[in-house]
């Protein structure tokens, strides 16, 4: 610099914006900083003294030098002191020839007075040198995100550009050009395109209703057969076609004041305003409505056709399980026709559907704007009245529905005004009588079973130690205990002697081995309540000793609709779960677990393993006979015995097999394949199926033999109870005619225990025997067995005495069982549940209160020892 004693600050030379530089950086090794002072005497260099110019930058000028101070310390180098200059502290600026002589300064002239003030202001530096390392990171930091951020902007720049050029490529080719105005020309009338009418609306809701009402109707009925001697007139054939059944279906309204079609209309129209209303927008409604009956009258027909039952609610649980593919295993190849024409009209449905809401103006059936509902009053009533809808259409739904079943509600009552009398027991017959959307409907809400009169904990303190007294009767005489046994259930999927029925003879018995074997041991019929389906039912029955005779009639499946909601149903598992643990039970089902609940229910039931095709331990043995897409009875005895063989201590095994389950295709070698005579009349279809059926039979009697042999070779005592749970549906002709249903609901049981058991060889006498239903079935194996048993076994054997079967008999098109549970006698006549004696009717009544207890009252029982066994 030219003059060293210029003044720092100089007002007017920074009034023309001079140019600046920095100062050289001083060296900080050894110095400190230490506060500026602002006294009034120029003299006084103490720290306080420049408290008023924080933050103060040094600058020097080329020609002059200018610099406002705002710091309130100065560094000192540790070589010196700094002179205290009023210049200094009136204007707050250092001359740069004081600062390169700040050595001559000594730390005796700086206020010695105040040296607490040191730690303070070295703290307050560190905290500024902190903030200002962050302040420059952030800084950094920022610079580096608004750099990726150009980036990133620049790259989207560079693409959008890119996408904008390749488009105007695209559109300046001459045919997109024509393309272009084609449709702009279009636009104008394609936007003033009418809005079709409420009326037009009203057309198409009653015309799709009706056809689907008429197309489930058509589902459920069958072509009648007659025998070349009957003399049948045309008339009369003409009114039992399928056809003229729907004719008088639908005409009944006029002939016999019946409105069941208005009720079969006013359900399916139900559903169809609560889509309309919930989606608002007409024809995608009438495409989900359309598309979703057309496919459950698809799969209810076939159901009838396979199972003689509809669709009920329940069925929905398969789907939610994950088995819907392998329910469409079981089509049959009859079906497959059908089904892919009934594929094709969804597909016309939903075309027509598609192009009538791109014609359709009217987009929405109710106007309203979520985006802007209060934006008008026209908006405001619009949006309101939308949600109203979609909520009121909604519950008047689920309060139709919920309540078509239960007597005395508004719906039921409605509806019995129009002709509708429910037989739910029988589902297919009540959806041929009252059609198949009220069935489904009447069902959504099943109440389990009627509270039995006298029903209170005392009352169930009676019972129980009423047949604690008979346990301790029957038990004197009783030197077994069932817990030292191993006790196999097996169900044997569609197992039922062939030969039983008239009209169909064989070449050779198809069950030779089963047969000699129910003759050396205790055997009979069982009296099952389902033909061609049922098996869970009949499962039930046999586990819970509960029998379906005794719920209401909208039980349907209590596998389905009932356990699921129990917190701790029993089942005669349990037995051994109580003395061995989880050890005491396995289940083996070679099929998907899923399959009617069962990996669910099992769990309650107390079952430690559930082996299937899918679960955590599959099935081992998994080989299937011919072409048969089933596993065979031998792959699931196989799996059986190994169970047994690895066992710790005796167990209950529950086993359902699948080899024979429908449909009934050519699976076998043709050779292998039993040949019968049948009836001129019989369909070729329903005689092939009864040919293959019964050659699964044959494998099923071998193998079976087999399983047995193996077991006497096992030195552990062990009791099998066996027993086919229905008959197939392949018995189209024995269908029409009523004196054959008692026929078609009866299968063959025996019980059997290998030579290492007490109990081998015992046969009980056919007049306790001889009949049977599969809720007895545990207190007839106690007493094959000489077993000791619980109060409930004991209830239960009391009354197989007095009643030999119970069941609910679903019929087909009359016989036995109609509006009434099916009780045998011990000559298997059918007797009436008014003309039995006072000892039946208080057996029965009890038994009713038990079952009330377990499934839907309080379960005092739980309380007492009923379950128990000594």
């Amino acid at each position: 610099m030219k003059d060293a004693t210029m003044p720092i600050f100089s007002p007017d030379r920074h009034a023309h914006v001079p140019s600046y530089v920095k100062l050289t950086k001083q060296p900080i090794a050894g110095g400190t900083y230490r506060p500026l002072a602002n006294d009034e005497d120029s003299n006084a260099c103490a720290p306080s003294a420049l408290s008023g110019h924080h933050g103060s930058k040094l600058y020097t000028q080329k020609s002059a030098i200018h610099a406002t101070s705002d710091n309130t310390s100065i560094f000192i180098s540790g070589a010196g002191t700094l002179p205290c200059l009023p210049e200094m502290v009136s204007s707050g600026s250092v001359s740069k020839d004081v600062i390169d002589n700040n050595n001559q300064i000594t730390p005796s002239k700086l206020q010695p007075q105040q040296p607490t003030e040191q730690p303070l202001n070295e703290a307050v530096s560190v905290c500024k040198k902190a903030a200002h390392t962050t302040a420059k990171t952030l800084s950094a930091a920022g610079h580096a995100v608004a750099k990726a951020a150009k980036t990133t902007g620049h790259a989207i720049h560079v693409a959008v550009t890119a996408v904008k050029t390749a488009w105007h490529t695209f559109t300046n080719f001459k045919a997109v050009q024509l393309i272009i105005k084609f449709f702009r020309k279009a636009y104008g009338p394609w936007k003033k395109r009418m809005r079709f009418s409420y009326a037009f609306y009203a057309i198409v809701f009653t015309l799709l209703t009706s056809a689907e009402v008429i197309f489930l109707q058509w589902g459920v009925y069958s072509e009648p057969t007659y025998d070349k001697g009957d003399e049948v007139d045309q008339t009369t054939k003409i009114l039992n076609s399928v056809a003229g059944q729907v004719t008088k279906f639908v005409s009944q309204m006029w002939l016999e004041q019946k409105s069941l079609f208005l009720v079969n209309f006013v359900g399916l129209g139900l559903i169809y305003l609560a889509l309309i209303f919930v989606t608002n927008r007409f024809w995608i409604a009438t495409l989900l409505f359309g598309t979703a009956i057309t496919a459950f009258g698809v799969a209810n027909s076939i159901k009838i056709q396979l199972r003689n039952e509809p669709i009920i609610p329940a069925d929905f649980t398969f789907i939610s399980g994950g088995d819907a593919g392998n329910i469409a295993s079981f089509i049959p190849d009859n079906s497959q026709q059908f089904v892919e024409n009934a594929v094709t009209v969804v597909i016309w449905i939903i075309a027509i559907c598609l192009l009538l809401f791109l014609l359709d103006r009217r987009k929405c059936f109710i106007y309203c704007s979520w985006r802007k509902p209060f934006a008008s009053a026209k908006n405001t009533v619009g949006t309101f009245s939308r949600a109203l809808a979609a909520v009121v259409s909604v519950v008047i739904l689920a309060s139709y529905a919920t309540n078509l079943g239960t007597g005395g509600s508004w719906s039921n009552m409605w509806a019995a005004k129009q002709g509708y009398t429910p037989t739910l027991f029988d589902a297919a017959e009540d959806a041929r009588n009252n059609g198949p959307a009220t069935t489904f409907l009447s069902l959504t809400k099943a109440p389990t079973m009627d509270k039995p009169e006298g029903y209170s904990k005392q009352k169930m303190q009676a019972i129980s130690k009423k047949y604690s007294k008979l346990a301790n009767s029957i038990n004197k005489s009783r030197t077994q205990q069932l817990t030292d046994s191993t006790a196999i259930m097996i169900l044997s999927e569609t197992f039922a002697d062939p030969t039983r029925l008239p009209d169909i003879t064989f070449d050779e018995d198809p069950i030779p081995n089963i047969r000699n074997i129910m003759g050396t041991t205790t055997s009979g019929t069982m009296l099952s309540p389902g033909y061609g389906g049922g098996t869970a039912n009949i499962e039930y029955q046999a586990l819970t000793g509960l029998s379906l005779a005794n719920f209401s009639d909208s039980m349907i499946v209590p596998y389905q609709q009932l356990v699921p909601t129990q917190s701790n149903p029993y089942s005669f598992n349990q037995i051994w779960t109580q003395k061995y643990g989880e050890s005491g039970s396995e289940a083996v089902h070679p099929y998907y677990q899923s399959m009617y609940l069962r990996n669910t229910n099992y769990k309650k039931f107390g079952f430690s393993h559930l082996y299937s095709l899918d679960s955590a331990t599959p099935v081992e043995h998994t080989e299937k006979i011919g072409e048969s897409p089933y596993v065979s009875d031998s792959s699931t005895y196989q799996d059986v015995l190994d169970l047994i063989k690895n066992q710790k201590n005796p167990e209950f095994l529950q086993v359902v097999t699948m080899q024979n389950h429908m449909p009934y295709s050519n699976y076998y070698e043709a050779e292998d394949v039993l040949q019968s005579s049948v009836t001129d009349d019989t369909p070729d279809d329903e005689h092939s199926a009864i040919n293959v059926f019964s050659t699964g039979l044959k494998y099923t009697d071998q193998a079976t033999l087999d399983f047995l042999s193996q077991l006497n070779q096992i030195n552990k005592p062990i009791t099998v109870i066996f027993y086919g749970d229905h008959l197939p549906g392949i018995y189209l002709k024995e269908e029409q005619n009523p004196d054959d249903s008692f026929l078609l609901h009866e299968t063959d049981y025996f019980i059997w225990s290998n030579d290492a058991s007490p109990s081998a060889n015992v046969k009980l006498d056919d007049s306790e025997a001889a009949f049977s239903s599969s809720n007895y079935f545990m207190s007839s194996a106690a007493e094959h067995m000489n077993a000791k048993i619980s109060p409930y076994l004991a209830l239960l054997t009391k009354l197989h005495e007095e009643i030999p079967a119970i069941s609910r008999v679903i019929s087909n098109r009359g016989g036995i069982g109609l509006g009434t549970a099916t009780y045998l006698q011990s000559d298997g006549t059918v007797t009436d549940s008014t003309s039995m004696s006072k000892t039946q009717k208080q057996l029965l009544a009890d038994y009713k209160l038990v079952q009330y207890d377990q499934t839907s009252g309080k379960n005092y029982l739980k309380e007492s020892d009923f379950m128990s066994v000594d």
